[in-house]
């Protein structure tokens, strides 16, 4: 699952983006999921991936027109990184391993916990890296005026830092017990 954290990066340096490029992984995730496990038993086994990337790339293609129409500022802010949706071993995983395998309703539960699993880890990261990075939360002030921000952060080596933290705490918490 660490895979597919490559927005990581790209886009977690302020709320707003975390939670775009969450809702747009989550969009292409379900979208795609659905609509690989409909035409599952007609896919031939020979070139299912390139169907799988071919339908992913469908529905990122349509999550970046919507961005593009609808919210200008934050699509040019993410830039090229709504594209490497496509790329995302999260999402070509769930088709693979998952939808091919399933039934329409089946593959749209997973696809679902899956999609919003990554953007609540997205928003998690967003959250601490603008409010140490710029000192805001969705570009309110919150932490004073004698706030000195963290630029790290706001650059990719904090998305770094902020991404091993938490994998650290995930990790030592779901930790099993002896």
């Amino acid at each position: 699952m660490a895979l597919g954290i490559c927005s990581t990066l790209a886009v977690t340096n302020r709320v707003a983006n975390g939670i775009a490029m969450g809702l747009a992984v989550v969009f292409v995730t379900v979208a795609s999921s659905v609509t690989i496990a409909l035409i599952r038993k007609i896919t031939p086994r020979r070139i299912r991936i390139v169907i799988y990337v071919t339908i992913i790339a469908t529905y990122v293609m349509i999550a970046d027109r919507y961005l593009k129409a609808y919210r200008p500022a934050i699509s040019e802010q993410m830039g090229p990184y709504v594209a490497l949706i496509i790329t995302n071993c999260i999402i070509l995983g769930r088709a693979e391993s998952f939808a091919a395998a399933n039934n329409p309703w089946r593959a749209f539960w997973d696809a679902l916990g899956m999609g919003f699993g990554y953007a609540l880890s997205l928003l998690i990261i967003s959250v601490v890296r603008e409010a140490l990075g710029f000192g805001t939360l969705m570009g309110y002030p919150i932490m004073g005026r004698n706030w000195t921000p963290w630029v790290v952060m706001s650059m990719p080596p904090g998305a770094f830092l902020v991404l091993g933290v938490f994998i650290w705490t995930l990790r030592s918490v779901s930790k099993p017990k002896a």
